[in-house]
């Protein structure tokens, strides 16, 4: 119940300005409620990294039962690839979670963030790794080695990291970040 919020106070303030005591009172709790629930500020952060890796990959797992779904109902459906692709580019960084990784790079010399991060983005890589293979093999496109995929898959992190990006430094419009991802996701799915 209190994660969302939590997680909402490290997109807005980063890791090093959100205190314990500005976490509580957006949970509209004392601070002691949460240390019934995470013993310290780390503690809470690493949840808020877990809990981005849990909503993003919750959302992408529903596009990707969309896309099944569609693919079954008619022939020549959109991949999952193609799906997720499209709902990125529409709807990326709206709850602003990629700001959990950005303010956690400030903090990788502590080993559990570290830890946390690449838990994360092991994730990320390997949900993708699976989609873009699937999608591949659906189009009759040359199999890649687990290793490209991977390189793959890390092209489209950095793609979004890139849209992130010029979201908050407002130098591209929502127009512009789905131009971007759309088209050069496209290029990266063939």
């Amino acid at each position: 119940m209190f994660l969302p919020i939590v997680a909402k106070t490290f997109v807005e303030l980063g890791y090093r300005r959100s205190t314990t005591a500005e976490i509580a009172g957006r949970c509209g709790v004392q601070e002691n409620v949460l240390y019934r629930i995470w013993p310290n500020k780390k503690a809470m952060f690493l949840a808020a990294i877990g809990f981005n890796r849990e909503v993003t990959t919750t959302t992408w797992r529903g596009v990707v039962e969309a896309a099944e779904e569609s693919q079954g109902k008619k022939r020549g459906g959109r991949s999952a690839a193609e799906m997720i692709l499209e709902h990125e580019a529409g709807h990326h960084g709206d709850w602003g979670l990629h700001r959990l990784a950005f303010a956690g790079l400030n903090e990788i010399d502590d080993e559990e963030i570290l830890l946390a991060l690449q838990g994360m983005y092991e994730t990320f890589v390997g949900f993708i790794v699976d989609v873009v293979a699937k999608h591949r093999e659906a189009a009759g496109l040359q199999k890649k080695t687990k290793g490209d995929l991977e390189v793959l898959a890390w092209g489209f992190v950095g793609l979004a990291t890139a849209a992130d990006i010029g979201r908050d430094l407002r130098l591209m419009d929502g127009k512009k970040r789905a131009k971007l991802m759309r088209e050069l996701g496209g290029v990266l799915l063939k």
